[in-house]
This record gives structure tokens, sequence and C-alpha cells, in this order.
């Protein structure tokens, strides 16, 4: 059956906690974990604070990987958002803004952002997200990515990954939310303890997350933290192995 590595990392602008600003830091990181896709967030692109810089671009060229962006921040050529790289054939399905909070002025505003990868001939649906803080947004915002428009929606059939950092830790009610429609990669039969990813220095958190949907199964699972990517980032990042079956030959 085909196999994909999967990694999600929120890059906090490719700034570390040293203060450094790097996406071939960042690069680097994923170059050595060798993923077939990677999903980010936090991702600049032509923003001053950051040396103009398409962090999107630059990070895929280096990792020879083409990229799909969404920005969910725009100030004039300035942008903001989440990305999509990989190194297989790849299709942007969609991309958009998620709710907030009706008739109130959102913190920092979020969205998503869905490909379509194939893996040898199978399709695999990746959404990446970067959910609101604030918990009331991430219940709306965790019912528009489950619901007819992201997840829901006709064609997105298949394997789906819905992955990012979701600001969710485990005991949350959200996080049940999702649990009764996907499977978290890293309570997979076999993959031992889950590990926390937030803060990268010292972690005790698990906020960023991958779920599963359909005829997938979870391989392997990792946590990357080294003397690097404790630095690199505000988060460490997560990688996850994954093999694709038919519905008919699925795993029980």
């Amino acid at each position: 059956m085909p196999a994909i590595r999967l990694l999600t990392w929120n890059v906090h602008r490719c700034l570390g906690v040293d203060g450094r600003i790097s996406p071939q830091r960042i690069a680097e990181v994923i170059a050595q974990a060798a993923p077939d896709v990677v999903a980010l967030q936090e991702v600049d692109v032509l923003r001053k604070r950051t040396g103009l810089v398409d962090q999107a671009e630059e990070i895929a060229r280096a990792l020879g990987m083409d990229s799909h962006f969404h920005p969910t921040v725009r100030v004039l050529e300035e942008l903001y958002g989440d990305a999509i790289l990989t190194i297989r054939p790849s299709a942007l399905m969609h991309s958009g803004r998620l709710p907030g909070r009706p008739g109130l002025r959102t913190i920092e505003p979020r969205g998503a952002l869905w490909a379509r990868i194939d893996v040898d001939g199978f399709p695999l649906q990746v959404v990446n997200t970067h959910l609101s803080l604030i918990a009331h947004e991430r219940r709306t915002q965790t019912d528009c990515l489950l619901g007819p428009e992201w997840i829901g929606r006709e064609d997105c059939t298949g394997p789906v990954a819905l992955v990012g950092d979701f600001n969710l830790v485990p005991r949350s009610n959200v996080y049940r939310r999702v649990t009764r429609h996907m499977h978290d990669a890293q309570r997979a039969p076999g993959m031992g303890r889950p590990r926390p990813t937030f803060p990268a220095a010292f972690p005790v958190l698990r906020i960023d997350h991958v779920f599963t949907r359909g005829a997938v199964l979870v391989r392997s699972v990792e946590v990357i933290r080294n003397e690097v990517t404790r630095l690199a980032s505000d988060h460490l990042p997560l990688v996850v192995d994954l093999e694709l079956h038919d519905i008919e030959d699925a795993p029980e």
C-alpha cells in the first residue's frame, strides 16, 4: 500500500526563540525529516518585519517542493497565513477564511487550505488550519471544518488528514468533538504515549495535531525535539507516517 510522510509545524514566521529569523533553518529541519507533505502555520509573505521574504516559496524552493499558500491576514502586499508544501503531484481544492464570533471583532482572522495529494495513484485530502485562541471561535471554526464546505464536502473523498495548530488540548470539549468524527494520529494503536508540541523549549501542551479519516493507517508518529527545533520556532514539528488503503482493503 502507498505510504506518505506528513509534517505539520507552526513556524512562528520563522522567528526562533533565540530571536533569529531563518526560513533556511526551518527548511533544514524539514529536510532532515524527509516528509512528502508539509503543513505550515504562521508563515510571512513579503512582510517588512521578516525582511520582505516569501517564506512559503523560500522554504519550498529549498526543499524542491511546490507550495500552496492561503493568507489569513493581508495588509497591502504583506501577507500572513498557512501553507501546504509537497513533492507529490497536488491540486489546491479550497482555501478560505474560517468564522469568528458573529458581530464581534476577532483577535486574529483564521483560515484553512485544502490540497489533494496524489500518493502513487491514491488521493489524500490534506486540510491545514490554525484555529483561534478563543474557545468559542475554535468551536465555530471546528464545526465549519467538519461541515459541507470542507471535509464534509462531496468531493472530499478517500483518506483525509486534518492537520495544524488547533490550540486544542485533548481534555477540551472541542477536541472531543473532532475525535467523534476523526482519529487522533498520536492515539493510534501502537503509537505509545502522545507527545506535547508546545512550547518548544519545554513542551507541556499537545495543541498541534494530525487527525485522520477513512482508509488510512498510522504507521509512526514523532515530535522532533532536538537542539535546533527547540530554537527554530515556539512549536515543535509533528511528523506522521501514513499508509493509504482502498476502502475494501482498509485495516480493521
